[in-house]
């Protein structure tokens, strides 16, 4: 193993060669670099038959999208072999939601699951938290990963995970599905023609309905130590793509947050809505009895773990934020500015890039409810005289799939390239441990400066490997 010496960028070498990077990056055109700079493929088995996978975590994202929407539509590819968690009774209902014949395990039997099953691939949906821990164990047994975003929610565990999948050779994969969306596709390939010559600067708003913004405040998110807080959990799809879009990392990043309108701003609080005295007068008050599905993912299995799912947004003990602005500063001399706000009237994002030739509008709005349709629009305005402006799509509906894909089709493209063979990734949208590090690291640092108040450089939180070499290798 070389040593820490020989093989860590200094952050004095890394600003310099950005700085240098920042002026040749249009030298390669940006999808040809990138091309060159991809070299992640899709999840396959050493033994050539199907990928032997162990969910760790049977909540709602780990029982629907990586468990049956996984294992019965690419039953000829994947074989669900064990499944963990630290509920007992939950693991078991996840059992069969899922439809497998899987063992299950506890949380503390994870080594126990992994001799026992022999996975090729472990899926972490566990809360934020404990990703990376699991993706460390999983590795040091000899199992590649497939984590949910965000791969860590601490700076130090981005540094064990890189060094460990060095170390083991092992493979990380995240799964990012904001970058399988139509309009998030159609966004990559604007930029990657070029047509708006070297970028300057972009802008990213995202707005949380009342309906969905408020649910995280319900669930465990509402928590840093949990979810390393909105920046971290939610905000890390929203770097990634950032990153993704302009084939470009951060390198400073700074900003301000606050816990503004949930946990303490009310005048009364319960303790979770079920049986609630305030319930007549709460605006926000939601009956979990409605849902089938999550009476028996959550309520039948409280007095096990005693997680309400439907906690009191009103709770003293959130210390989430519900307000935010980032400024990010990237290796491609780009700046964004990036807010996030989570009780707004309606659903949907404004994202823009702008150009030496000109400026990219999307916006994107939704109404309260994932599954729905939606409606993109996008508009490049060009510099070329006064009335230049080229539409390039109108307003598009897009289907959401039929119960196997969520997220307007995005799980199913990105299932798709992960585990069907003979799939092509031209828009290099499989994203392996670096994209995970860099979208973390970007949330945890826009966290630490609205801590500080003090901004915060990329490479104070990490020691980036040379192997990495910043602007010629990227995963």
């Amino acid at each position: 193993m070389m040593s820490s010496t020989s093989h860590r960028m200094s952050r004095r070498a890394f600003l310099s060669l950005a700085g240098l990077a920042a002026g040749s990056l249009y030298a390669t055109p940006p999808t040809q670099w990138f091309a060159q700079a991809h070299s992640l493929g899709r999840i396959t088995s050493p033994s050539g038959g199907k990928v032997r996978v162990a969910l760790v975590g049977t909540g709602s994202r780990g029982t629907a999208t990586w468990g049956s929407r996984l294992i019965h539509p690419y039953a000829d590819y994947v074989e669900m072999v064990g499944l963990c968690d630290i509920n007992p009774k939950r693991v078991e209902i996840g059992k069969q939601m899922i439809g497998t014949n899987a063992p299950t395990y506890h949380a503390s039997e994870f080594d126990r699951m992994i001799e026992e099953t022999s996975p090729d691939l472990v899926i972490t949906t566990t809360p934020d938290c404990f990703h990376a821990e699991y993706a460390l164990r999983a590795m040091e047994l000899g199992c590649d990963v497939l984590s949910e975003k965000p791969l860590a929610t601490e700076a130090d565990q981005c540094q064990q995970l890189l060094d460990t999948e060095a170390r083991t050779g092992q493979t990380i994969w995240v799964g990012f599905n904001a970058r399988h969306g139509r309009s998030d596709m159609e966004i990559k390939r604007i930029l990657n023609r070029g047509d708006l010559g070297r970028l300057i600067s972009a802008e990213f708003e995202e707005y949380l309905d009342v309906d969905h913004g408020a649910s995280y405040f319900r669930r465990w998110h509402g928590q840093k130590k949990f979810s390393g807080s909105l920046l971290v959990h939610k905000a890390s799809h929203h770097f990634d793509q950032i990153n993704w879009w302009m084939d470009a990392e951060p390198v400073r990043v700074q900003a301000n947050g606050k816990v503004a309108f949930y946990g303490h701003n009310n005048a009364f609080r319960g303790e979770k809505c079920r049986g609630c005295s305030f319930q007549d007068q709460c605006d926000f008050y939601w009956d979990i009895t409605r849902s089938e599905r999550y009476m028996q993912l959550y309520v039948q299995c409280e007095d096990e773990d005693h997680y309400y799912r439907d906690n009191c947004l009103w709770d003293n003990n959130i210390d989430t934020y519900d307000t935010m602005t980032v400024e990010v500063e990237y290796t491609n001399g780009v700046i964004l500015s990036y807010s996030l706000n989570t009780f707004m009237p309606y659903e949907g994002q404004r994202i823009a890039f702008n150009g030496e030739n000109g400026r990219l509008d999307v916006r994107n709005y939704q109404r309260q409810s994932w599954e729905v349709d939606y409606e993109a629009e996008f508009r490049l305005s060009r510099n070329f005289g006064t009335s230049d402006v080229w539409q390039v799509g109108g307003a598009q509906e897009v289907d959401t799939g039929a119960g196997q894909s969520g997220h307007g089709g995005a799980d199913g493209h990105l299932k798709d390239l992960l585990f069907l063979p003979d799939q092509d990734d031209p828009l290099t949208q499989i994203a392996g441990s670096r994209a995970g590090v860099m979208s973390s690291l970007t949330g945890i640092a826009a966290r630490q400066s609205i801590e500080t108040g003090e901004p915060v450089e990329i490479a104070d939180l990490l020691d980036i490997p040379n192997s990495w070499n910043w602007w010629g290798s990227r995963g």
